[in-house]
């Protein structure tokens, strides 16, 4: 609404053909408007480099684990990972470290990844319950409707704090990692805007959690909110995107080139492609090609590929078109996906455990012990890692004695009673202290997140947008799971050529450097809502509803029209605009409030339809106006400039009379 007043929403639409009108006020801090074209306008196109960075330091923060990798601009094709980390766990390539914190009782950072496990791990019982541990935090981001900065978070002991406190202890973790690394490695000596910061987030994020991760490296010191082009955001399956780009045939495993084998790809050699895509991972430096790689000179201008973006929290689904011959892609559909990343299995792990020893009983183990609940996931963990289709025996998870101890205080019987007397017959009792998940128990456990998967990329084809895809690519930590991948092979293999990278978990990652270094390799976003703000339009009776009539000095107007600035699913370049011009109410006024309203659907009219929110405002700060420039507020005109082609939606605004730029800003999280 363009109205700050509780009752109008009012302004101007350019639905109307009139000229451009400057509305008189209503109230004291009603805002007018007038408005240019709605067409996008395209101004000339962004130099390559905003800023003479030195170097590119991206971060993937994932729900499951996460990582750094850089990349210096003399030398683009060489791309650098981060050293391995200690501790670690068997059969896991630690080229990557858990998304796990932890903080003292006192709220101070103590440790990240596998420090904070081990470390939280040591902690006597009783100590445990002061200190706070996240794990696989991120999710909570994508699960907020009502993303603030004061949303909280809760730690495995049920104390919380604040989110945006979390995610940038982690941030600084990072970047205290990352700078050392690159000083280690560079000549010169570096400052700090020299660096440009990539951090990637799930496409399926909103405009508030891209936001919400953008403050969080402003808190952590990545850069200040002076220097907003030093901070990029990617979105995850367009790094994987761009990265595959570059792909060599010896660099990808082909799911329908190879025998299938208890649902494991087979390598030439007879080795297993995960055996395979761990091998890979010695060399901490990737050259990558110059130009495209081979992948693609098969393609034609016009072909079309899906990357499928299996993460451990969300699954995120992009279809684009490589633009021969400079390579830059087009994405063809705006981007889909959900919650259905690797952690579904172990939530489904978790169920199973509260069917068999009851739901309170592992709430009150939760908290009791949290440290032995933490020892049990990660036992889970790696045994979830070397499942197969075709498996014929058990896998066996230990368990922690805390718990076999704890359920007999808890019960008064035996966790064997309590396993015969859940007619469990899937999972079985090993007197070695192990529960014996048999393969139905293991199909069971991955099945429902499996199926979701599938069923969304399925559907994705049945559009017409995205007809003939050639390739699908799987990338992300859960691409690893040969249940996955055989699953994948089977649904969609007649369809598509199925290609996995070899490093497939470091996929998103080192599409990010190479996002970094050239952001403007996506040309063509679609849009993922139907954004607009509140305007008023001559009432037309007949047309408008009654309810919506508002009569003033003896005009007709319609309130509450929704003048749209892009559509769902519209295609915007990089570099095209949306261009809009405010007029202050009163003279003197310091600031113009503009609500902006989003939608999943276009077919949109007025902002109070269902399913249209406000999700956000744009602020605009106005400088005093020059004595003599101005004759009264009714003349003075703001233009303010909106980008929707970017990762993130950016607002400049322009004073007209004095051609002084105006301070805008465009917030998602205050509401």
């Amino acid at each position: 609404s363009l109205s700050l007043s509780p009752l109008l929403s009012l302004s101007l639409s350019s639905l109307s053909p009139s000229p451009l009108y400057s509305l008189p006020s209503l109230s004291p801090n009603f805002i007018s408007v007038s408005l240019s074209t709605l067409s996008l306008q395209r101004p000339e196109a962004r130099s390559r480099m905003d800023h003479p960075f030195t170097v590119v330091v991206a971060i993937d923060f994932g729900t499951t684990s996460s990582g750094y990798a850089f990349s210096f601009t003399q030398d683009p094709e060489a791309i650098h990972m981060m050293r391995r980390w200690e501790g670690g766990d068997p059969g896991v390539a630690n080229q990557k470290s858990p998304t796990s914190l932890l903080l003292t009782p006192e709220l101070k950072f103590h440790s990240f990844g596998f420090a904070a496990r081990d470390n939280y791990h040591d902690l006597d019982p009783e100590e445990a319950q002061h200190w706070l541990y996240f794990d696989k935090f991120k999710m909570k981001i994508h699960s907020t409707t009502d993303l603030t900065m004061e949303t909280e978070l809760e730690a495995v002991s049920g104390r919380k704090v604040r989110a945006i406190e979390v995610f940038s202890h982690a941030l600084r973790f990072f970047r205290v990692h990352a700078l050392k690394e690159v000083k280690d490695q560079s000549s010169s000596l570096l400052e700090g805007d020299e660096v440009r910061w990539v951090i990637t987030v799930p496409a399926v994020w909103r405009q508030p959690a891209k936001q919400f991760m953008r403050e969080a490296a402003y808190l952590a010191g990545l850069v200040s909110p002076d220097t907003p082009e030093q901070l990029l955001i990617a979105l995850e399956p367009e790094a994987a995107s761009i990265y595959c780009r570059k792909l060599r045939l010896h660099q990808v495993i082909d799911l329908s080139l190879r025998p299938m084998t208890n649902g494991l790809s087979l390598e030439s050699d007879g080795s297993p492609a995960n055996f395979q895509l761990r091998k890979a991972r010695h060399s901490r430096t990737f050259l990558v090609e110059r130009g495209t790689g081979e992948l693609w000179s098969e393609m034609q201008t016009g072909d079309r590929y899906i990357v499928a973006d299996c993460g451990g929290g969300t699954v995120d689904l992009t279809v684009h078109q490589i633009e021969q011959p400079q390579g830059t892609l087009k994405e063809l559909y705006k981007v889909s996906g959900g919650p259905y990343g690797a952690v579904g299995v172990d939530l489904a792990f978790e169920a199973m455990l509260c069917k068999i020893f009851g739901e309170d009983f592992i709430e009150s183990f939760k908290a009791k012990r949290p440290a032995a609940w933490v020892d049990l996931t990660i036992a889970f963990e790696a045994r979830k890692r070397t499942a197969t289709p075709g498996r014929s025996n058990a896998l066996n998870i230990s368990l922690p004695f805390s718990f076999i101890d704890f359920y007999k205080r808890y019960r008064g019987q035996s966790v064997e009673t309590a396993l015969r007397k859940s007619n469990m017959n899937i999972v079985k009792w090993s007197s070695q202290g192990m529960l014996r998940l048999t393969p139905e128990a293991m199909n069971e456990l991955f099945q429902p997140t499996i199926n979701n998967i599938i069923k969304h990329i399925e559907e994705l084809m049945q559009r017409q947008e995205v007809q003939g895809v050639r390739f699908l690519f799987l990338v992300g930590g859960f691409a690893e799971s040969p249940m996955l991948q055989r699953a994948a092979q089977n649904a969609l293999g007649q369809t598509c050529r199925i290609i996995i990278p070899q490093d497939v978990g470091l996929t998103i990652l080192k599409g990010a450097v190479l996002f970094g270094l050239d952001p403007t390799v996506v040309r063509v976003r679609r849009c993922p809502l139907t954004y607009g703000v509140g305007v008023l339009n001559r009432f037309v009776e007949g047309r408008h509803p009654r309810d919506k009539l508002l009569v003033k000095e003896g005009r007709d107007w319609c309130t509450d029209i929704l003048d749209r600035f892009v559509s769902v699913d519209q295609s915007v370049a990089l570099g095209e605009v949306v261009r809009r011009s405010y007029t202050p109410a009163r003279s003197g006024q310091r600031k113009i409030i503009i609500n902006i309203y989003c939608s999943v659907s276009d077919d949109v009219v007025y902002i109070s339809d269902p399913g249209v929110r406000k999700c956000g405002a744009i602020t605009l700060d106005l400088p005093e106006a020059l004595p003599g420039t101005v004759a009264g507020a009714e003349r003075r005109e703001i233009r303010a400039t909106m980008q929707f082609g970017d990762t993130e939606i950016k607002v400049t605004a322009v004073d007209m009379a004095t051609n002084q730029t105006v301070r805008a800003a465009i917030d998602f999280l205050s509401n």
